[in-house]
């Protein structure tokens, strides 16, 4: 039986008594980052064509099925329990297709955990000594057609109060619109750097117009 009641503080993780069988089950499987994030890529990407969705952690495991937001807040719910506070990094980018992954810290360093329909974009091993050194690791494989990126924002999702963005069985509108809402910090990169990647990026997509953009990137070696 689930028991969710008001005395139930946002600040604090919920009890294992908040959980389905089947999202325990979840929880307990994936008690790392490096779980989460396999068990994440299991999953059915949520092709979403006209952001019609904003999928909750309950939602997530019932339907098997997330895209990056969604993801994102899987991965908080779940690594809550396990002792990581629900931190997520929001990108701005130029084009408004803007994405946002899960942080989390071991010892002194960040990692990530993501989902993206680009390959690039997923989760990055605990290796950048700051948040900002992590966002730089995004920004060559942010660059396609449109994007760039322009600002971040690290975020403690127990800033949302009483909101129910664990649970609820209807779109969690208010988390999209907060990340929206909140100042983000300018990430200033160079126009030149950003043509390099763009040209890169075009002439790839004309040798291969379909599948992942991987091979061009540097640093792989830190993704998750």
């Amino acid at each position: 039986m689930l028991r969710i009641t008001r005395a139930m503080s946002s600040r604090r993780p919920p009890p294992r008594t908040a959980f389905t069988r089947r999202e325990w089950s979840t929880i307990r499987r994936n008690r790392t980052p490096e779980r989460v994030q396999r068990w994440l890529r299991s999953l059915h990407y949520n092709w979403e064509r006209k952001g019609e969705t904003l999928r909750s952690f309950r939602e997530v495991v019932r339907r098997a099925q997330a895209h990056c937001l969604e993801a994102t807040l899987a991965a908080a719910v779940i690594l809550e329990q396990h002792g990581y506070p629900p931190l997520v990094v929001s990108f701005e980018s130029q084009d408004g297709i803007d994405h946002v992954i899960y942080v989390f810290r071991r010892g002194r360093r960040w990692g990530a955990i993501g989902r993206s329909r680009d390959a690039g974009l997923h989760g990055r091993k605990p290796v950048f000594r700051s948040i900002r050194h992590l966002v730089w690791s995004y920004f060559d494989p942010y660059v396609d057609f449109t994007g760039r990126i322009r600002g971040y924002q690290l975020v403690d999702l127990r800033k949302l109060g009483n909101y129910d963005w664990r649970f609820s069985k209807r779109n969690a509108w208010k988390v999209e619109q907060y990340l929206l809402d909140i100042p983000h910090q300018k990430l200033r990169s160079s126009d030149a750097r950003y043509r390099r990647l763009l040209a890169r990026f075009r002439a790839y997509r004309h040798r291969h117009p379909r599948g992942p953009v991987v091979t061009i990137y540097s640093g792989r070696h830190r993704w998750m």
